[in-house]
């Protein structure tokens, strides 16, 4: 009997855990078909939620927004803006998601922001696609819940509500059995089937339950455009079908109509319209009524009504193009356009570059030191953002304040008047494309199946050479800003994690210095004396030690008394709240402590990574460094020597 080792165990448990997921999924997505008379739709389906299927599109949609959002939250806890939906693959652009979701909202309430097309501007590579994308993908999920359910008459190309069939001169009545009102007309050719094929008795129409499906051309369309010179209207409402009219013998009859338009598969759903401003004004003319009137007018045909959500994106190349013709005036007041920028969080950069590493084959063998997505981020945002006007703010800053980050001088709450101030940033610089696609080239490279910070930069350094759309000018400064990033962020980032793999009792000594510099910044406040712990003589407080402290984070003299004040307060909250202050307390010292330790032990520092020839003692202590760094601190065995040697070379330039 072989018994499987415990590699084949593990993947025998994922295969099985895996099924038994799929069966979940199955069975919990398997949504019940139905079929019946429109007699039978009023009866059974109608009357118990009558709300439920009176809805437009954009209610739809917004329910479904909704729906996602309270399936992610807690019972209890329905609150807050439903952009639930978003936050696992979009990161870094809440301000786009949330006026996106003000758009749903205000349509779905019936506002007059709902007779307009929705328009996302942004970028390359900026999150505008992969929006839509999770939006047409949580509708076809939506439509196979409860709550989603969507019904149609049967054999209908454009899927239209069953609630259509209601005659005009029926539907004040309808609103007073119901409370909810019905808009629409019959299309001509389920109006043709109702005469022929019913003789006109509407309650014996067939109505079905569907669901919204891109594959099957049901509640949602995709137009992407083709060359403007060639490009066909038909491709959105459809043309004559010369095989059906040789059936029909007539051109004029609906049967002989082709109802595979765009427009007639997103009825009832979204209509995608990628790189809208590349088609014929026509086209837009006819998308923009649409949107106002919830009709299209084709030949041969009256006014065919269609309740659908447009949404559209461009970038900014076609839209500063599109503003400058004084005739595309008025189409542009009948859109909403959401800016959809690059994020300036160099962290929400890096989860964007983990989540496309995680889903590359050629990623996963490779082993990425811990500092290789957040300094390409670094570098990103850096292209992103708009020389500071005010005195003493550099990019670096202004980066390290957009991600949350304390910086010399400038503080969190001046985050907004300076987003305000270049309104602009995010709308250029690098795509988060560029940068994958060149750690992807150092990859193939490479027959290392590892990646370090400094191969990373000499990465993106040649794609930036190499270039041939960009200026030398752009290119040199982007090599510029490679530079900033790797002396502002990765220099100190290294050094840290060298410096704290060094000392194994990093964290213990870190905290009895900060329990020395809470003792004497109280006894200084108080103005009281101190007892010395060796000596048991009282003394002044150390106020050379709390410089030395204070000084590693530019505390100035004048601002010392507000910093130490503001240490004692957040002491005093984690006291009273049962807890010790620890050096996670206060980010600020957390640092300050840090470098003091770091600036002390700098000779011992020098000694383990710098030694050609080490003895046995200073060899296990580097032996000692790269384990931590490997265990600990996210490097491999490559990445650890790398950074043992960057570090040595920082230390002898200082």
């Amino acid at each position: 009997m072989i018994v499987p080792d415990s590699k084949q165990n593990q993947g025998l448990k994922k295969s099985a855990s895996f099924i038994d997921e799929l069966s979940s999924f199955a069975s919990t997505h398997s949504a019940s078909k139905w079929q019946g008379t429109f007699a039978e739709f009023l009866e059974n389906i109608v009357q118990p939620n009558p709300k439920r299927y009176t809805r437009s599109s954009h209610q739809y949609l917004y329910d479904m927004l909704c729906w996602y959002h309270h399936a992610r939250c807690e019972a209890e806890d329905q609150s807050g803006v439903p952009k639930d939906l978003f936050t696992d693959d979009l990161y870094g652009i809440d301000d786009a998601l949330e006026r996106v979701i003000e758009y749903f909202k205000g349509a779905s309430a019936g506002s007059d922001v709902g007779r307009r097309l929705l328009l996302l501007l942004g970028p390359p590579s900026g999150g505008k696609s992969s929006m839509v994308i999770l939006i047409k993908r949580a509708l076809e999920e939506y439509s196979h819940t409860e709550e989603g359910a969507v019904y149609a008459l049967q054999g209908s190309p454009m899927h239209e509500s069953p609630l259509s069939l209601v005659p005009v001169s029926m539907r004040a009545q309808f609103r007073e059995t119901y409370d909810f009102d019905v808009s629409g007309e019959l299309s001509p050719y389920s109006q043709a089937r109702l005469d022929d094929e019913f003789q006109g008795d509407f309650m014996q129409f067939p109505v079905e339950r569907v669901f919204l499906s891109e594959a099957a051309r049901v509640g949602i369309g995709t137009y992407a455009p083709h060359d403007p010179t060639t490009a066909d209207i038909a491709d959105l409402v459809g043309s004559v079908d010369l095989a059906k009219v040789a059936e029909v013998g007539d051109e004029g009859d609906p049967r002989a109509w082709s109802w595979s338009g765009a427009v007639y598969a997103a009825s009832r759903g979204v209509l995608e319209m990628i790189e809208i401003l590349k088609v014929k004004r026509e086209f837009l003319y006819l998308l923009l009524t649409l949107t106002q009137e919830k009709n299209v007018k084709v030949s041969r045909f009256p006014l065919i009504h269609l309740d659908e959500t447009i949404l559209a994106h461009t970038n900014m190349a076609e839209f500063n193009k599109f503003v400058q013709e004084k005739e595309n005036e008025a189409l542009l007041d009948r859109m909403v356009i959401v800016k959809v920028p690059y994020t300036l969080s160099y962290k929400e950069e890096a989860r964007i570059y983990n989540k496309l590493v995680s889903n590359a084959q050629a990623f996963r063998a490779v082993h990425l030191d811990p500092h290789v997505l957040n300094l390409a981020a670094v570098f990103s945002i850096l292209t992103r953002l708009d020389d500071p006007e005010k005195e003493g703010l550099d990019r670096s800053k202004k980066l390290r304040l957009f991600s949350g980050e304390d910086a010399e001088g400038f503080s969190l709450t001046d985050v907004s008047r300076l987003k305000a101030e270049s309104p602009e940033e995010g709308m250029h610089g690098v795509s988060p494309r560029f940068v994958i696609n060149s750690i992807s080239n150092a990859i193939i490279r490479s027959d290392a199946e590892s990646l370090t910070s400094m191969e990373m930069l000499l990465a993106l350094k040649d794609s930036i050479e190499s270039d041939a759309r960009m200026e030398p000018a752009q290119k040199k400064q982007w090599v510029d800003f490679l530079v900033i990033g790797r002396k502002d962020f990765y220099n100190r980032w290294v050094k840290e994690d060298v410096h704290r793999a060094l000392f194994a009792s990093f964290e213990e000594e870190a905290q009895q210095l900060l329990d020395k510099y809470l003792d004497e910044v109280e006894a200084s406040l108080d103005k009281r004396q101190v007892t010395d712990p060796i000596t048991g003589e009282d003394r002044p407080a150390d106020e050379r030690f709390l410089r030395q402290v204070e000084e590693k984070i530019k505390v100035s003299d004048s601002g010392k008394g507000s910093f130490r004040q503001e240490v004692v307060r957040k002491a005093m909250v984690a006291f009273k709240a049962g807890e010790k202050f620890t050096l996670d307390s206060h980010l600020r010292l957390h640092e300050a402590i840090e470098q003091y330790l770091f600036e002390e032990r700098r000779d011992v520092l020098r000694l383990v990574s710098s030694a050609a020839r080490p003895d046995d003692d200073t060899e296990q202590k580097i032996s000692a460094v790269q384990e931590r760094l490997v265990h600990e601190y996210g490097y491999d065995n490559h990445g650890a020597r790398e950074a043992l040697n960057y570090v040595t070379t920082l230390l002898s330039q200082e």
